[in-house]
């Protein structure tokens, strides 16, 4: 496992501009966590028990971060894998799980795909305007299947938050153009808010010795509207479109070939993605604000598609829709708050292979989820519990269940603890998938149970906080885990349940500085043990470390950023016998160097430049996938 503590953050200000001194948004408990809590009104960071990382969005602007999931190699405790270059499928794991026991929210709407199981990280190309939560730890009894690990909550910023024009244009290494535009605004009782982002590239060579460049475009665009005729009322919608066409390599299948399992050059293979996103909400508030109910639906539509020459190889087609009633009272004082809420969550997802070689049936998933949480909020100290019940009609019934707290002490030094448990259903692949005389599925999987707790503390320096140190211990158990067997007679690949425990547990630690306004430090580090029935799993580094620092001139027009991302030695699984059976292969520890600068010329004018991955590093995050060589990108910012 990986994990814990916060990250920070740099300095440039959302527009293009450089921040102002000491407006860094994502300092440890500056942050309301929206996804910490049911209630809607979320959590004050500092007064949460559980780990959470917050990415602002001048922090995403700072980084220059075009893909999500770059700037998620920051956060402690979490582990990155891209098969392959930019579009290709991207895995995120939490303190040692697997990337499909991470919920992923964007705008509020679950957004994994249906039939995966996951949601592939590839296909999130970075916004104009968002930020993004890292919560981590298990959140089932608030969120049921899906967040054993934690919650990932993507949300791009109304028209009120961020109101203004903005577009960005740049090129670079590797064929790349990479654009963004954003339009938002209020007036009166309505507030919009409408981008659109896009990323293409020619690509590089992913295979070992290989001349085949693997490139993809991408394409993502959000329109949020909001209509507040009253304090008593709110509505919002959200609609969210997803595409990627990414090239892709396979791996070398004829078995008399000495590269029988490596990724070779593969013309003619590439994937499309698509999905579409929305949701409806309406609030509504009584008892000057302490009452608060929310009505909400949403759905998420997604399709995938593999081609080969020869036409269509695989394909699947998954849906989900969900209504959630949520009611929260809030009692007592502002120094001493009682929340009470109470949601009912009700989803049906439905499944379906296009593959011409598989079972191309439909098949559905119907569950329930009744959640009570219990919220006490003080000056210095906060408590929490939360219990959630879920009705499945394909799975036994669960309840999951988490308490937390916190305490600040008046020397400036927090404690806080935790301890949750966590549930995952099996996928549609896992219980009916089919490749015939290599994989079949197992209808009569079990879902996977985990149970962890944490305890941390955190030591803040100065009136103004301008160094924070912290620590954390994780220790998770998961029991059911679903792995992949090869029995007898045949051999042939097909999911089960261990009967055994598998551990996860480690230490995160950070420390953020910025000893004067034009200089900041962010220091993270994460040690993790995770073993599956006593043997080390893979893609899961014992060591990760980053290092982020910004230096800011005195006049705030020019910035320079400098990361270094450590990835220590792993393992990962290859199937270069030719019995299908995977074997265990090291892929060695690399560091990544980037390098960034923004020079304001004008209030609305900004130019920018980086240099990615500096020193060249050759590595490979999956096995025979090469990474990115040295890339250069360079471009121009509007905001008005």
């Amino acid at each position: 496992m990986l994990k814990s503590l916060s990250i920070s953050v740099l300095t440039l200000a959302a527009t293009p501009a450089l921040a102002e001194a000491g407006d860094i948004a994502d300092r440890p408990g500056e942050e309301i966590i929206v996804s910490a809590s049911r209630s809607g009104e979320g959590v004050e960071a500092d007064k949460l028990g559980a780990s959470v990382t917050v990415i602002a969005p001048d922090t995403l602007e700072a980084r220059q971060t075009r893909i999500v999931s770059d700037v998620l190699r920051d956060v402690p405790g979490v582990a990155v894998n891209r098969i392959g270059a930019v579009g290709g499928q991207t895995q995120i794991r939490i303190r040692g799980t697997e990337a499909n026991h991470v919920l992923v929210l964007i705008d509020g709407i679950e957004a994994a795909d249906p039939f995966q199981g996951e949601f592939d990280f590839g296909t999130l190309i970075a916004d104009p305007a968002a930020r993004i939560e890292v919560l981590r730890g298990q959140q089932s009894s608030l969120y049921g299947s899906d967040a054993i690990g934690g919650v990932i909550n993507y949300i791009t910023l109304s028209g009120r938050e961020a109101p203004g024009y903005a577009a960005r244009i740049e090129g670079g290494s590797f064929g790349t153009i990479s654009g963004g535009a954003r339009a938002a605004g209020a007036s009166g009782d309505f507030d919009y808010a409408l981008s659109g982002s896009y990323y293409g590239t020619d690509g590089y060579a992913t295979a070992r010795g290989g001349t085949r460049d693997v490139g993809s475009d991408s394409v993502g665009a959000t329109a949020k509207l909001g209509w507040t005729p009253g304090e008593a009322f709110k509505l919002t919608g959200v609609l969210r479109y997803s595409y990627t066409d990414a090239d892709t390599n396979n791996s070398e299948f004829d078995p008399t070939s000495p590269f029988f399992g490596y990724t070779v050059d593969s013309p003619g293979v590439h994937y499309r993605n698509e999905a579409f996103y929305g949701l409806l909400s309406a609030q509504f508030s009584a008892l000057d604000g302490r009452w608060v109910s929310t009505l909400s639906g949403q759905f998420a539509d997604a399709t995938r598609k593999s081609y080969t020459s020869f036409g269509l190889d695989y394909g699947n087609k998954g849906q989900r829709y969900k209504g959630s009633f949520t009611s929260s009272l809030s009692l007592g004082t502002a120094a001493l708050t009682h929340r009470l809420t109470a949601a009912v969550d009700v989803e049906r997802e439905n499944f379906r292979s296009l593959s011409p070689f598989a079972f191309q049936g439909k098949r559905h998933t119907d569950n329930l989820g009744i959640v009570g949480q219990y919220e006490l909020i003080g000056d210095a100290f906060s408590l929490g519990a939360s219990v959630r019940h879920d009705d499945n009609n394909r799975f036994a019934n669960a309840t999951t269940w988490r308490v937390q707290g916190s305490y600040r002490l008046p020397t400036g030094t927090r404690v806080r603890a935790a301890y949750g448990t966590g549930i995952k259903n099996p996928g549609y692949y896992e219980l009916y998938g089919f490749i015939d005389g290599i994989y079949i599925g197992n209808p009569d999987l079990k879902p996977e149970k985990s149970k962890g707790w944490e305890a941390g503390i955190e030591q803040s320096f100065g009136a103004d906080n301008w160094a924070t140190l912290g620590i954390t211990w994780f220790d998770s158990k998961l029991t059911d885990e679903i792995f992949t067997d090869y029995p007898p007679p045949n051999f042939v690949a097909t999911p089960s349940n261990r009967a055994t425990v598998s551990k996860q547990h480690g230490i995160e630690a950070f420390a953020t500085a910025q000893p004067i306004p034009q200089l900041r430090f962010d220091l993270a580090y994460t040690w993790l043990k995770s073993r599956e029935n006593g043997v080390a799993e893979i893609r899961r580094p014992k060591h990760v470390a980053s290092f982020n620092t910004t230096v800011t001139s005195t006049d705030r027009r020019l910035a320079g950023t400098l990361t270094l991302r450590y990835n220590g030695r792993t393992t990962d699984s290859a199937y270069i016998d030719p019995s299908y059976i995977p074997v265990t292969v090291a892929l060695k520890e690399y560091v990544l160097v980037n390098l960034g600068l923004d020079y304001k010329v004008s209030g609305a004018i900004s130019i920018f430049g980086r240099v990615e991955n500096l020193l060249g590093e050759d590595y490979e995050e999956v096995f025979s996938f090469v990474g990115s060589g040295r890339a250069a990108y360079g471009g121009v910012r509007l905001s008005f």
